[in-house]
């Protein structure tokens, strides 16, 4: 009764502070007959927003009525996950479905190699496939697949992966407020929102499906926040939706040290994920307004979580754990997928070939992932068994299955730049069926040993799958970027003043230096037998 009566005081809370953003959507009927034909698809994704950060995933203290109204019209899928948590390696997954080794999208400011030179053959990365269906191509906000300095546009041609019409992003940036917030306009000009980011970015969105409204579109949407950003406090948002959000009192995750400062960066993130809410209700109205929303696959997601210091990790992502690896998915398509929630494990890897699966596309043959549009239309929540994980750049490998999370440290990784802090939680084994919040690590349990040998060689046949040789990241990066890349990467400066190029697709690369090395170690062998 209690709890029930805090939550009604709650919203009326909201409500009072936000009346605009709490009184929901109302793309439920559309104000126009709805397209027919071929389904367009309107992809909707944040950065660094974790599963719990939502309502519609039992979190009764944030406002996301917008995208609880979304949930509750389509599928929900309580396992989704990003096999590889850093921005950069999810989105070139997403755009492939392939390693990053094949593709280049190794690490933040690494550039993903144009399709021509990551794929064999007939293979096409994810925006080419729509393209070349016939759709017209969106993409508005964060890209941060063009490698090296981030404040530059990315240029018309193969580096946008087949977006080839409106393409309107500003690369990577963590200014989010209305005085400094940017975008990139088609003439490679710099324009400022003057507006909250994701505000700006909606109005983009929808003047998108207002010119577009009379064949098929694929639209991909890409907010920043709430990821943390360059604000005074590390984390803020618009002061409206700030006020939502008492910190003293809000539930903090039972991983977290309660201090005053965590309590600042729950109030604005989930502040920001709120912003966020508000500009997804603007979309879907526009939507319905155009007659579309029952012809469209609407999809929302995350690239990865945020951490927000849970066990003391202050990376914020790039970690094994729930907080970073698991990740909300939603799929919405009227008539076609009947609301529910979904226990199918999904992977960031499976997320082009299964929309390109619901769509009735084509699904590349170079797709590592697995289509499980079928699975998803049956209700066969049991068809995946695992997803794999993994971050080269953060030297460690595991998988998730069902029940169990298991990771760890490649051989030959050392404490150094790339794990600084917290090495010690890339090795561990969790039992979320008994610990959901993750707070006993196993791996070094002796009870457990037989398990963790388990997961391990389920972890490497995944790895073997995918031509992944668990080399360490330096030595990755050492044989796979450019001579002059490398060295800005190892002074750190390739966000600023590099252009993240490699020499070519690093598993060819790598291959060829193990070739090179082996033969080299036979004629060694040889001259000392002759000598």
């Amino acid at each position: 009764m209690n709890k029930s009566m805090n939550r009604r005081e709650f919203l009326a809370a909201a409500a009072a502070a936000g009346a605009a953003l709490v009184a929901g959507p109302h793309y439920g009927a559309a104000a126009a007959p709805a397209t027919t034909g071929r389904p367009n698809l309107l992809f909707i994704m944040s950065d660094q927003q974790s599963f719990d950060m939502l309502g519609c995933y039992g979190n009764d203290q944030i406002v996301t009525p917008n995208i609880d109204k979304a949930a509750a019209a389509g599928v929900r899928f309580t396992h989704c996950i990003s096999n590889s948590p850093v921005c950069t390696p999810y989105r070139g997954l997403l755009m492939s479905s392939m390693h990053p080794l094949y593709t280049g999208a190794i690490s933040n400011d690494f550039r993903m190699l144009a399709s021509a030179d990551a794929t064999l053959g007939k293979g096409k990365y994810f925006g080419e496939v729509l393209r070349d269906a016939g759709y017209r191509m969106g993409y508005v906000g964060k890209w941060h697949l063009y490698g090296g300095d981030r404040v530059r546009p990315i240029p018309a041609g193969p580096y946008r992966l087949g977006f080839d019409g409106t393409f309107l992003s500003n690369n990577c940036t963590l200014l989010f407020d209305k005085e400094r917030a940017y975008y990139w306009d088609e003439q490679g000009k710099k324009q400022l929102y003057g507006d909250w980011e994701p505000y700006g970015q909606a109005r983009q969105a929808m003047k998108f499906l207002d010119q577009n409204d009379d064949r098929p579109f694929a639209l991909f949407v890409a907010w920043h926040p709430p990821h943390n950003w360059g604000g005074e406090n590390g984390y803020a948002a618009p002061e409206d939706l700030l006020k939502l959000y008492d910190p003293a009192k809000l539930k903090l995750r039972p991983s977290v040290e309660d201090t005053p400062q965590i309590r600042q960066m729950y109030q604005g993130h989930m502040a920001m994920c709120s912003s966020l809410d508000k500009a997804f209700g603007w979309i879907m109205d526009k939507l319905a307004e155009k007659g579309l929303a029952e012809n469209t696959v609407v999809v929302y997601t995350s690239d990865h979580g945020d951490c927000l210091l849970s066990r003391g990790w202050r990376g914020h992502k790039g970690c094994p754990q729930d907080e970073a690896c698991r990740v909300p998915l939603i799929i919405r398509y009227p008539g076609k997928l009947a609301p529910r929630a979904s226990d199918l494990l999904v992977g960031a890897l499976d997320l082009m070939p299964t929309l390109l699966g619901t769509m009735g596309l084509p699904v590349p043959e170079t797709c590592q992932g697995r289509d499980l549009s079928p699975a998803i239309a049956e209700g066969r929540d049991d068809a995946v068994e695992e997803l794999p994980l993994w971050l080269l750049a953060g030297n460690w490998r595991g998988v998730y299955t069902r029940r169990y999370t298991y990771a760890f440290t490649v051989e030959g990784a050392r404490k150094g730049k790339t794990m600084p802090r917290n090495f010690e939680l890339r090795n561990c084994l969790y039992d979320r069926q008994a610990d959901p919040r993750e707070l006993n690590n196993l791996f070094e349990s002796p009870g457990h040993r037989d398990l963790r040998d388990r997961l391990h060689e389920r972890t490497m046949d995944w790895m073997r799958r995918l031509g992944d040789g668990c080399l360490t990241y330096e030595t990755i990066a050492d044989t796979a970027l450019e001579p002059a890349e490398l060295a800005i990467s190892r002074r750190g400066r390739l966000a600023q003043e590099g252009d993240g190029k490699l020499k070519g697709r690093p598993i060819d690369i790598l291959k060829t230096t193990r070739e090179q090395s082996s033969s080299q170690n036979r004629t060694v062998r040889e001259r000392k037998v002759r000598s």
